[in-house]
């Protein structure tokens, strides 16, 4: 190239470079315009919320492509007026769910619902308390029966008393009902009534005994007789003395050695009103309280010929009936004398309001059967062999109730001790 002729390359740059600075926002451009164009593709082809409407059709300004075509491919396209853009619905943002942190340093808590409450502790080891001190009352109560013997009681007068099967029984349960505790409201006032020879002093002699044997002190048994500690020409106000005194001296003692002592009163029908009252006074709850704790048994004849018709209209239902008889016949018996001990209170109460707190146990005539027992018994006692067949004998010399195929002795056992010793 000559130096004189003038160079071309500066003025060939000029239009490249020109050329370059409008290329580069044309492509920016069109790239920003497909883009668009896939994202509206995508959102049209998704399905509708119409289940009878078809996929949306293309805008006729993007192109017909397939969502997995090659962008880079040229596309033809067409810009949507601004009427069209604000009438789309605006897509919906998914709410997303807060993540609840707890810091490292604090306490967790469990749900209020979930959490055990404090009261419901303090609930169970209530229960638990009471629980365990009825437990031990339970075990102090079976402590404290345990020292009378009941059960040997039992047996003895199961044994020695004849014909009397309801009679033991109520005073079983009542001497355990009893004796169950030491500390009572009120002492215990058993009024044993019947007719003469059925062995209402027999079971007053064996309670006296037994009680004696089990307390190791015979000062806590009193046995008072009407006829021998108050005869009749003796005035009654040194007799009411006398008893107070003595009942005195035994409950103290008793009171001192935490047991519970017997009073025993034979022939109570023949105690003067005087000494009645005195016993009713030891019943009133504002004695002292070692009144309360004492057992009263009064051997009476009174309401005897109450019981001897009870006896003879009821003979045919087989009375007295042994507990382990049958049960309606059982049932039916002990509704009787049920009615029985309503009637002899009615008719004591009249006399006396001692007896209207008393638990009344009447003694029933004896079978002809009890008798010849009784009689196999005394002999054996006298040191004869109890033969049955002259047992029989001496019971036939005896008088008899005869009713409904059955034989009631009138006079009981009382002339058997007098018929055998004349042996």
């Amino acid at each position: 190239m000559d130096r004189g002729q003038p160079s071309l390359e500066p003025s060939a740059a000029a239009p490249r470079a020109s050329a370059q600075c409008v290329v580069a926002p044309v492509r920016a451009v069109l790239r920003l315009r497909r883009r668009v164009c896939v994202l509206r593709k995508r959102r049209l082809l998704q399905p509708s919320a119409d289940p009878d409407a078809g996929p949306r059709a293309p805008r006729p300004g993007c192109y017909s492509g397939t969502p997995g075509a090659d962008l880079d491919q040229p596309k033809f396209f067409t810009f949507d007026g601004p009427a069209e853009l604000s009438s789309r619905i605006p897509r919906k943002r998914r709410r997303r769910s807060r993540v609840v942190l707890y810091p490292e340093t604090s306490r967790k808590y469990r749900p209020r619902a979930e959490r055990q409450s404090r009261a419901q502790r303090c609930l169970l080891l209530l229960v638990a308390i009471v629980g365990f001190q009825v437990l031990n009352a339970i075990e102090n109560l079976d402590d404290n029966a345990q020292r009378y013997d009941l059960d040997g009681l039992e047996k003895a007068l199961q044994r020695a008393v004849f014909g009397q099967p309801a009679a033991v029984g109520r005073i079983m349960a009542l001497l355990r009902d009893y004796l169950a505790t030491h500390v009572h409201s009120r002492p215990l006032l058993l009024a044993l009534h019947g007719p003469s020879g059925v062995g209402k002093s027999h079971v007053g002699r064996l309670l006296a005994r037994h009680f004696r044997s089990v307390l190791e002190d015979g000062g806590l048994v009193l046995q008072y007789h009407a006829r021998h500690h108050c005869p009749e020409p003796r005035a009654a106000q040194d007799c009411r003395e006398e008893l107070a005194r003595r009942v005195a001296d035994v409950v103290a003692q008793a009171e001192a050695e935490e047991k519970t002592p017997l009073i025993v009163l034979d022939e109570a029908e023949l105690l003067p009103p005087a000494l009645l009252d005195e016993l009713h006074g030891f019943m009133q709850p504002q004695r002292s309280h070692h009144f309360h704790n004492a057992i009263y048994v009064l051997l009476s004849g009174a309401g005897g010929a109450e019981i001897t018709r009870f006896v003879l209209q009821n003979a045919s239902r087989a009375l007295p009936l042994h507990p382990s008889g049958p049960r309606g016949v059982q049932a039916a018996v002990a509704q009787a004398e049920e009615e029985l001990r309503a009637s002899l209170r009615a008719l004591l109460a009249q006399e006396h309001p001692l007896w209207q707190g008393a638990a009344i146990v009447p003694f029933l005539l004896l079978d002809k059967r009890d008798v010849v027992s009784c009689f196999r018994d005394e002999m054996a006692g006298e040191g004869f062999f109890p033969e049955q067949s002259q047992a029989e004998r001496l019971a036939e010399r005896l008088r008899y109730y005869r009713i409904a195929g059955r034989e009631f002795a009138v006079t009981g056992c009382k002339e058997v001790v007098a018929t055998v010793n004349l042996l």
